[in-house]
């Protein structure tokens, strides 16, 4: 059944924000956040501080892909007010893996023994701070924090290992809004 849908998303004062081509730009003193917006048969405007996303005929479909642009855009928000840290922790029981940043990237030696280093990407405006066996990943914007975070998990990924005795790894211990 097609309908009209209509959703509004208030911009917090001190945020201000602005439309083109698809990409909402969103700044707050010196930060600035964009996301890509593309609902199908959605008009995305900015009227009296509020973002507005309308589908003249829209299904459930259009439905579900506004209100995921809605948490997105949530998330900037919250990422001009605060920034969004991810926690996680090293863990070698075989060989003693050092785990060092360069620019963005994060090289991880001596993983299991390997001889050739493995590489995780750093993502533009993530920072990652070691100490010891703790990695912080920070971020003013949430997905590229979470990306970054899942790519240095994804780095010691280990296959055809029996994960009860090779418990080898970087894991992701603490997301921002839960713990794990």
């Amino acid at each position: 059944m097609k309908r009209r849908i209509l959703e509004t998303v208030a911009i917090p004062a001190g945020i201000s924000c602005e439309i083109s081509d698809g990409v909402i730009r969103c700044t707050k003193d010196s930060k600035t956040l964009q996301r890509k917006i593309s609902v199908p048969s959605t008009e995305v405007n900015i009227k009296d501080s509020e973002v507005v996303l309308e589908c003249k005929k829209g299904n459930k479909n259009n439905y579900k892909g506004i209100m995921s642009t809605i948490a997105h855009l949530k998330n900037l928000f919250n990422g001009l007010e605060e920034t969004y840290v991810y926690k996680l922790e090293s863990c070698n029981v075989h060989f003693p893996m050092t785990i060092k940043v360069e620019p963005n990237r994060v090289v991880i030696n001596n993983f299991l023994g390997e001889k050739v280093p493995r590489e995780a990407k750093i993502l533009p405006g993530v920072e990652v701070k070691i100490e010891g066996p703790k990695i912080t990943v920070t971020s003013h914007d949430r997905e590229a924090a979470g990306q970054t975070a899942a790519n240095l998990e994804r780095a010691t990924k280990l296959r055809g290992r029996d994960r009860r005795i090779f418990q080898d790894g970087i894991y992701i211990v603490e997301k921002p809004g839960r713990d794990i």
